[in-house]
């Protein structure tokens, strides 16, 4: 398991979950990750892929048509032998 390191955590906020974890008889520390990992499950919304927001942003414009550039075979590599 990792750990983590706080800093310039104010007072209030130290205060408050001091009490909350003496009410539910846990350690400050046993109390911050249970609210991380609550907090962190919650959060399960699925990001929006790159194309698709282009996508969303454009089409209030209209379509595009664009001309499909015909396809050859792959050339071979140059030779660099000298």
């Amino acid at each position: 398991m990792s750990s983590i390191l706080i800093r310039q955590l104010d007072d209030e906020t130290k205060r408050r979950l001091r009490v909350r974890a003496a009410h539910r008889g846990h350690s400050m520390e046993h109390e911050a990750r249970e609210i991380l990992r609550q907090a962190l499950a919650s959060d399960r919304t699925p990001g929006v892929h790159f194309v698709d927001e282009i996508r969303r942003r454009i089409a209030p414009l209209g379509g595009v048509d664009l001309p499909v550039i015909p396809r050859g075979p792959i050339p071979d590599p140059p030779e660099l032998d000298q």
